[in-house]
Order: structure tokens, then sequence, then C-alpha cells
């Protein structure tokens, strides 16, 4: 699998990586026996990036991560912190820190994280110059290699860039979501900072298995949480409705060459783009990770698909998310 360099990290990773949070919580059940068959599937088809959280099964994937790394050595594993606890800045403190981290290395069985990232906190905290010295503390205290922020708005983003030991920016980007594209991967390419590209399918959307009969499990945030319910409603299918999403769908699935799947077409668009270091599909089964894994070999798209990509953008989704993240 082609590598890339992951910002400021100075790691380089495989360009499809592994999305922990469906083996986690929120996506419906999933077994473990499935959740490690993918985390497997995955290693086996080149990925060595996995990107999970503390809060995705209130630990459960970090376990499961865990798991994988007594079986596979070459790996490079990113947790996230900050989203167990109510989200005021004032939550995001040395004592709470390393309290979470010390619950994240302990999961993982390791005594240094490659990469530990916020979680999407407060807008306040990318200003408050004590939270990244805290970082920079824990850097040279040994418990995190480096850390990065995952961000739910590309001012947000910009701001972290800014940073000048953030090593990475996790970020919502696909086919629906292009306003990164304007000013935040550029902005990164220019510091040196890593862009980890999240909800590449638009929750699944993109892999264009979904209709408008389709039902969720009621653990399924695509279910709870289509309006925002329990969080950010940009996480859930992008933040566009579901049936303008099955429309624009429809379009996208026109532009699709033989011996491809919609969503390698949708993987493969994102690694299209100058700045992504790595793009983190989840997987329920080992099926759906082997297929993410194998976008990383496909050509790059012509200019006439992206192009046609951009309008179906322009017509249908950026009314609905262009203006909010």
């Amino acid at each position: 699998m082609e590598t890339r360099e992951l910002g400021r990290t100075s790691r380089n990773v495989g360009v499809v990586g592994f999305g922990a949070w469906q083996i986690g919580a929120s996506w419906g059940e999933v077994s473990e026996d499935a959740a490690l068959d993918a985390l497997r599937a995955a290693v086996d088809g080149g990925v060595t990036f996995v990107d999970t959280a503390d809060v995705y099964g209130d630990g459960r994937s970090e376990r499961l991560v865990g798991r994988l790394l007594k079986e596979r050595t070459g790996l490079t594993v990113a947790t996230k912190m900050g989203r167990r606890v109510e989200q005021t800045p004032e939550a995001y403190n040395p004592g709470n820190f390393r309290a979470w981290n010390d619950r994240s290395r302990a999961n993982l069985g390791v005594d240094t994280i490659d990469l530990v990232q916020l979680h999407c906190p407060p807008t306040p905290v990318y200003s408050a110059d004590a939270v990244f010295d805290d970082l920079d503390a824990m850097v040279e205290e040994g418990r995190i290699a480096a850390y990065g922020v995952s961000v739910e708005t590309c001012a947000e983003a910009l701001a972290a860039i800014a940073r000048p030991n953030v090593a990475t920016v996790q970020i919502i980007l696909n086919a629906f979501r292009h306003k990164p594209l304007d000013e935040v991967l550029p902005a990164a390419r220019a510091a040196g900072v890593g862009i980890i590209a999240r909800v590449p399918l638009a929750s699944g959307l993109l892999s264009g298995r979904f209709s408008a009969s389709t039902e969720f499990a009621a653990d399924d945030h695509r279910n709870f949480n289509r309006k925002g319910e329990s969080f950010d409603v940009g996480e859930t299918f992008s933040g566009v409705d579901y049936e303008t999403g099955l429309a624009a769908v429809e379009r996208v699935r026109e532009l699709v060459p033989e011996g491809m799947t919609m969503a390698q077409f949708a993987l493969r668009w994102i690694l299209d783009q100058q700045g992504v270091s790595v793009v983190i599909p989840g997987a329920r089964n080992a099926e759906q990770a082997s297929g993410n894994a194998a976008a990383a070999a496909a050509a790059p798209l012509p200019a006439e698909a992206h192009a046609a990509v951009r309008a179906v953008y322009d017509d249908l989704i950026r009314p609905q998310v262009h203006h909010r993240w």
C-alpha cells in the first residue's frame, strides 16, 4: 500500500487506515469476533494506521485494538480523549488528561501512545495556551509520542494548525463535505500538519448500499442522531438529510467505473486530494475492511470524475452543509 507522512509525527502510514468507532459502539451490534476479523483483514490488506477513541464503547474499541497489537507489529495507533465528560473547557486540564491517558494506555496495552487527539473539544480549548503546553509536557513525560486534534469545523482546524506542535488534524472530508478543500488542506500542507480524513463514506451513504427502506438498529447513530440528538449532527451522514443524501448517491453511482465499488470510488476521491495523509473508513466485518484497503491500489480518478462529484455537491449538498462546518 502507498504510504504518506503523517504530519509532524515522523511516521509514514498506509494511505487507507482503519476507523475503529464501528467496532466500539453506536453502529449496531458488532461481535468481538467480527471486530477482530475486520481489524486483521485490514492489516492483511496493508493498513498500518488504526484510529480509535476512549469513548467508543467506553473503552471496548481501544481494548480490541490492544488485542490486535499483541498479534501484529508495525502499526501506528491513534486514540482520542475528552468526550467521556461534560464538554466544558475546564474539563481539559492536566489531571483529567493524565487520568484519561492512563486508562487508554491500559486499554491498548502500551506505555506510550503513538498519537493522542483531543476529541472535538469545545471551541475555546483551541485558544487555551495551557492546554497545548500540557500536551507538550505529556510528550516529554513519554506518555504520548505526538498529539493532534479531531475537529468539527474548518475554523477549529485552522486554529489547531497554527499551533506549533500539533502533529495532525482529523476532520470530516468526503464527497459530501468539500469545505476543508478550500482552506484547511492548503494550510495543513504549508504547516506540515497531517490530515486524517474521517467519516469518508458519509456514515455508509457513499457505499451505495442504502435505500429509503433501509432500517437502522436502535443503537445505531444513523437512527438516533439524525437531528443531532446525542452529538454533532455532522457526524451522521455528514449532516446531510437522508433523502437528499440518497438522491446524491444515485448521481455519484453513475461515475463509478467498472471493477470498483462505490465505497472504493469514494475513498479514492479523498486520496486524490492533495494534503490528505490517511483516510479512516470503518468496517463491521472482514469483507468491508478488505474492500476499503483495496481502494489504495486504485488509480487516481480522472479530472472529469472530480468535476462531476463537485457538481453533485454544488447542486444538492452545498446548501445544507457548507456554511455549517
